[in-house]
């Protein structure tokens, strides 16, 4: 795919030639006089890197070039004569990546379109890596669920925004019983796929601003912002039921499901994340100690 470059230059003859070459050269390219015309290109059109005169009337380079790194997600390279009263650091600090100097050759503005496009498929890996550990170290790599760590810091975010809002929130804490069983009988490589199963189908149950964890081993917790502790329940519940309709095989001819055991709480008034996760615990150890398969809600 070809990369774009958008030209803006009052200079027609500057213009079309710098146009002609880049063309030649395989870019994608469009042109513009002044940086009003340039701003109603970006509208829809999305360039690697703009290259614009300095020296325009109306909005000059400096300011456009302010403008489409605040609004666009596009390089800069900034063209002016020798004589020109702007300096290289202005030019950066308006937020270019690079600075050409009129007249100049072709090859040199080849040459250094070639190394800002590097570079910028260079940051956009950096980027992309950087972005890949955050997600790591908050996610769980086995179910795609966020991990404990990332559940002990929004648990404390989402209090926060409860005593700021006063807005409700619900927590449910949920085990797979006698999963241990599971794993000695089928092994723990089945053992990772009822897991795997459980992150999806725990995903699948929830709407957008919900969040769900793997607060432990067999163990997984959803916080529910907005949300009484009879929705929690109704949310709970339908979790509940599509893990017992799952089916699994985990060796020819066998098929097995598992259930789960849940609690459920709503937090109160004046209660820290210590003991809303406590109080959520308890009613699960009561669906644990009442046969399992079912939904506590905390008093």
């Amino acid at each position: 795919m070809a990369h774009a470059i958008l030209i803006v230059d009052d200079d027609i003859a500057v213009k079309e030639s710098v146009e002609e070459f880049l063309t030649l050269m395989t870019y994608e390219v469009k042109s513009a006089e002044n940086a009003f015309q340039a701003i109603e290109i970006l509208k829809t059109f999305q360039p690697d890197i703009v290259l614009t005169d300095i020296m325009m009337q109306g909005m000059d380079g400096l300011e456009l070039t302010r403008l489409i790194r605040e609004k666009y997600d596009s390089d800069v390279m900034v063209m002016t004569g020798y004589s020109a009263d702007y300096s290289y650091e202005e030019a950066i600090n308006a937020g270019a990546s690079d600075f050409i100097f009129k007249p100049f050759r072709f090859e040199e503005l080849d040459l250094r379109i070639r190394r800002m496009l590097r570079e910028a498929a260079f940051k956009k890996e950096r980027d992309k890596l950087l972005e890949d550990m955050k997600q790591l170290a908050i996610t769980d790599g086995l179910t795609g669920l966020f991990n404990s760590r990332q559940f002990f810091h929004q648990i404390k975010q989402e209090i926060k925004r409860f005593q700021r809002y006063s807005r409700d929130l619900s927590l449910l804490l949920l085990d797979i019983d006698f999963f241990k069983a599971y794993n000695d009988t089928w092994g723990h490589l089945e053992g990772d796929r009822v897991l795997m199963s459980m992150g999806m189908i725990i995903a699948s149950c929830l709407r957008s601003m919900d969040s769900a964890y793997r607060y432990g081993g067999e163990e997984f917790a959803v916080l529910l912002p907005e949300t009484e502790l009879q929705e929690a329940c109704v949310v709970g519940n339908r979790i509940k039921e599509n893990v017992e309709k799952a089916v699994f095989t985990p060796e020819d001819g066998v098929q097995t499901s598992v259930t789960v055991s849940l609690g459920a709480a709503q937090l109160i008034n004046g209660e820290d994340f210590t003991s809303f996760i406590k109080r959520t615990d308890k009613a699960l150890y009561h669906s644990k100690k009442n046969g399992r398969n079912q939904l506590t809600a905390a008093s």
